[in-house]
């Protein structure tokens, strides 16, 4: 076998033994990313159309909450169902939300069509990374998650960019039916290419209402504290913190778990990977979602150019994901592990400082820092989390990736809202009041930031090298 062969090459996910594979992931991923940014290009034409502009941010936030709460039973699913028959019908409940929302009459029906479209795609994301050990060998892992990193660019910001033309040139509508075709050839691939089996040997599977329940309520509590003022959001954000921590400590009670045994358990390589994981994304959603708004305002740029500067980001996300996807030292990968969150923070002082002397360069040097942060740290804390969970946890390790990825984004974006309403932002009507502001928003990101590179210390301290010789790595 050659040395390309035995640690893996880029055409080797496109051969095809793995073609299909791949394509399954990546159009799973695509629906995530473009669904997730699709409500704030297209329904600002739908409400002109049918009013209910009130409601218009829930949009986003019931897709998230939904898509939270359906990658957490996403394990569970997959367990009961086999993996297949749970693909196609969160594939199913998608696309029943798509053409309800796509048919709406009003905004409360558009809701009701966001919200299935995030449970069914909730589940969707989870499993097909629940997938990636079951189809592809240990060595082709990395570039898997490369691949991943780099159709999330371009569905996050080519795909609202396509939503953008559709809704201009034909309708909203047209914009939310173009997931359609992309969820059809979704479920026929997966009849063909993912395995049907599933372990009957086990005990019927309880549903997790109550665990379910406290995790959508957590996360709809955080998402409402970014909208009201500062004593509330506390309290608001006090509530989630107690309804997620009790929704963790009664799943490790719970004869059939939604989570692996040590989720966020400092002790653990899994535990501690999943607060990095937390963390990391915590620290950037702040960034995501004000910078656009604030250049605009402050510069006057327009949308395309204010989207290009943002769009920065997820060029070195996948640039960078692709440029250490061939790293095979296990030392080296520990270290770029710890250095993402270190760049994460220090792109966020980067671009911090770049507002305040309205230099665009700087700004947009700290978009690369921050995507090249993401990418260099992302695909080995993932794959170190699968090869430490031994195999009985590792469906449940897997699914909870992108479900706890999804909770930063929006515990992010929560507390973004609540540091920059504190601080005045919505008020602001000059380039000073933005540049005040905007402080603490970059500086909650940055000490968080800084608070998972010492969860990535930790973890890789935990790394033992059986983790990374175990029989899932040799596959």
């Amino acid at each position: 076998m050659s040395e390309a062969r035995s640690h893996g090459s880029w055409a080797e996910i496109f051969e095809p033994r793995y073609t299909s594979a791949t394509l399954i992931l990546c159009i799973g991923v695509t629906l995530l990313a473009f669904n997730a940014f699709l409500s704030s290009i297209s329904l600002p034409t739908a409400v002109e159309e049918m009013g209910g502009v009130a409601l218009i941010s829930w949009a986003l936030t019931l897709f998230l909450v939904f898509a939270i709460v359906g990658g957490s039973g996403a394990a569970l699913l997959k367990q009961r169902l086999g993996a297949r028959a749970a693909l196609l019908v969160s594939a199913g409940v998608f696309l029943g939300g798509t053409l309800i929302a796509a048919s709406a009459s009003s905004m409360p029906q558009v809701l009701v069509g966001r919200a299935l479209q995030g449970l069914g795609e909730g589940v969707v994301a989870a499993i097909c990374f629940a997938l990636i050990p079951e189809l592809f060998p240990s060595r082709l892992v990395p570039k898997v998650f490369g691949m991943q990193a780099m159709i999330w660019a371009v569905a996050a910001f080519g795909g609202p960019a396509v939503a953008g033309a559709l809704t201009e040139l034909v309708s909203w509508r047209a914009a939310f039916l173009i997931s359609v075709p992309l969820v059809l050839i979704f479920a026929v691939m997966v009849l063909f290419v993912v395995p049907a089996k599933r372990d009957d040997s086990r005990r019927p599977i309880g549903f997790p209402g109550l665990r379910l329940s406290a995790i959508g309520s957590g996360i709809l509590l955080v998402a409402l504290a970014g909208i009201v003022g500062a004593w509330q959001a506390s309290m608001l954000l006090a509530g989630a913190a107690l309804l997620l921590a009790g929704a963790v400590w009664l799943d490790g009670r719970s004869r059939d778990r939604l989570m692996p045994r040590d989720a966020f358990r400092p002790m653990s390589v899994v535990g501690t990977g999943l607060w990095m994981t937390l963390l990391i994304n915590v620290a950037g959603a702040g960034s995501a979602v004000y910078l656009v708004l604030v250049v605009q305002q402050m510069w006057g740029m327009g949308p395309t150019m204010a989207g290009a500067i943002a769009a920065v980001l997820a060029v070195a996300w996948s640039a960078s994901a692709i440029t250490v996807a061939n790293v095979r030292s296990k030392e080296t990968r520990k270290i770029l592990i710890k250095l993402g969150p270190a760049m994460i923070a220090s792109g966020l002082v980067l671009v911090l400082t770049g507002l305040q002397l309205d230099m665009v360069a700087v700004v947009v040097g700290g978009q690369l820092v921050i995507g090249a942060g993401f990418g260099t740290c992302n695909g080995y804390l993932n794959l170190s989390m699968m090869e430490a969970a031994s195999d009985d946890e590792r469906d449940r390790t897997s699914a909870l990736l992108p479900t706890t990825q999804s909770a930063g984004n929006a515990l992010g974006a929560a507390l973004a809202g609540v540091a920059a309403n504190a601080a005045g932002l919505a008020n602001a009507g000059s380039a000073a009041e933005i540049k005040f502001a905007i402080v603490p928003v970059y500086l909650l990101g940055a000490v968080i930031a800084a608070l998972a590179f010492a969860a990535a210390w930790r973890m890789v301290s935990l790394v033992r090298p059986q983790d990374v010789n175990s029989s899932f790595a040799a596959g």
